[in-house]
C-alpha cells in the first residue's frame, strides 16, 4: 500500500504542527503510550486499506495506543470527500463519528450525499437533523480547521500517519507502522 503521492522522507515535510485536543476525534486512553494520528480522506482507497491497518494495530497494542483522525478532503481526486468528511461531522453531533468512519470505509463505491442520508438513519441518528447539520457553515468549518492543520503539517496526499507527533514516512502497512509504535512505547 503506498499513498497517493508518497512524499519522501524530506526536511521541508514537518513534524504535527497542530497539536492533539478535545476538538479532535480520538480513540484510545489519552494516557496511552503512542498517539497515532491520521490525515484521511474517505474516498481515497489507501486510506480504507489503512483503516484496516489502523484496527490491527489497536487490537495489537491495546490501551497503548491512542488514534486520533484528522479530515483532509482530497476533492480534486475524490468527488465525494467533502460531503464525506461533513457526514461524519454531522454525526459526531449525534455521538456517532467512529460509527460513520466505519460506514464511509466500508462503502467506498457508495458515498454521494444520497448515500450519507442512508447510513444516517442505518446509525440510528435523527436524519433530519442530520440532514440540516450536514450543510451547516459550523460542519464546514470543522472540516476546513482540519485542512489547515493539515496545510501547516505539509500534508500532500492521503494517508498521512504521524506517530506521537514525529510524521511517519514508511509505507502505511501493518508492519511498519507496528515497529514505528513499537519503538515510541
Amino acid at each position: 500500500m503506498t499513498s497517493e503521492n508518497q512524499a519522501t522522507t524530506n526536511s521541508t515535510y514537518s513534524d504535527l504542527e497542530v497539536p492533539i485536543s478535545d476538538t479532535d476525534h480520538i480513540e484510545g486512553s489519552p494516557s496511552a503510550a503512542v498517539t497515532l494520528t491520521e490525515y484521511g480522506d474517505f474516498g481515497c482507497r489507501f486510506c480504507g486499506e489503512a483503516d484496516q491497518v489502523v484496527k490491527r494495530l489497536q487490537a495489537r497494542f491495546g490501551v497503548s495506543l491512542r488514534f486520533v483522525f484528522r479530515h483532509n478532503p482530497r476533492g480534486e481526486l475524490h468527488p465525494n470527500a467533502r460531503i464525506t468528511a461533513e457526514a461524519s461531522e454531522a454525526a459526531a453531533l449525534q455521538g456517532k463519528f467512529w460509527e460513520m468512519h466505519d460506514i464511509l470505509f466500508a462503502h467506498p463505491h457508495a458515498l454521494a450525499e444520497a448515500d450519507m442520508s442512508t447510513y444516517a438513519k442505518e446509525l440510528g441518528l435523527d436524519v433530519q437533523q442530520f440532514g440540516a447539520d450536514l450543510h451547516s457553515p459550523a460542519i464546514a468549518k470543522r472540516v476546513r480547521d482540519d485542512e489547515i492543520g493539515g496545510i501547516r503539517s505539509y500534508i500532500i496526499s492521503t494517508p498521512t500517519f504521524f506517530v506521537n507527533g514525529a510524521r511517519f514516512h514508511g509505507t502505511p502497512s501493518f508492519e511498519e507502522l507496528a515497529a514505528t509504535i513499537s519503538a515510541a512505547n
